[in-house]
């Protein structure tokens, strides 16, 4: 039976290592690792993608009905409302605005839910959430989907200066 590599950590450390390892594969395309470390990624980074491929069209599209703040020349309409003891305030006028959304199906939504529990949060350089789930979902599962396994590569660099370990580039084929 297959042992996993301990990588000289404790359980802990090793998970959340592997975790942001993963996160920077799948946000960067390419890490610089260790050799050990990469063929541990590696399989993690395959088997989040071959879900994506199997989950990607798993939705339906839903019109959902939203109440949004009216905009006129970029500011908000208000109105002056009376409260019930006399006082009188600014209410933002709201409108009806109806949108198609995909909502995911429940094997979809379990697939996300994977996927989230082995990438970190990410932020782009404005600060931005980004949607790991969803670009591996839409994104990255298109770009795969004719291919059977294989969605990562191991490239050797040679030994790193200082500590004689054997580094490598992991990257998305």
């Amino acid at each position: 039976m297959a042992e996993i590599r301990k990588l000289g950590r404790k359980t802990d450390h090793r998970l959340a290592m592997l975790k942001n390892l993963t996160t920077s594969v799948i946000w960067h395309g390419q890490i610089e690792t260790t050799e050990a470390k990469a063929k541990e990624v590696k399989s993690i980074v395959d088997s989040l993608i071959s879900l994506a491929i199997k989950e990607k069209d798993n939705f339906e599209m839903v019109e959902v009905t939203k109440k949004v703040a009216k905009v006129e020349d970029g500011k908000k309409v208000t109105e002056k409302v009376t409260s019930k003891n006399g006082k009188e305030y600014l209410k933002v006028v709201k409108e009806e605005v109806k949108e198609e959304v995909k909502k995911d199906k429940p094997s979809r939504l379990a697939a996300r839910r994977k996927i989230m529990a082995n990438v970190n949060k990410v932020k782009d350089a404005e600060g931005n959430n980004v949607d790991l789930p969803g670009k591996m979902l839409n994104e990255l599962a298109e770009k795969y989907a004719e291919r059977k396994g294989g969605y990562t590569r191991i490239i050797k660099l040679g030994q790193r200066r200082g500590d004689a370990a054997e580094a490598v580039i992991l990257q998305l084929v």
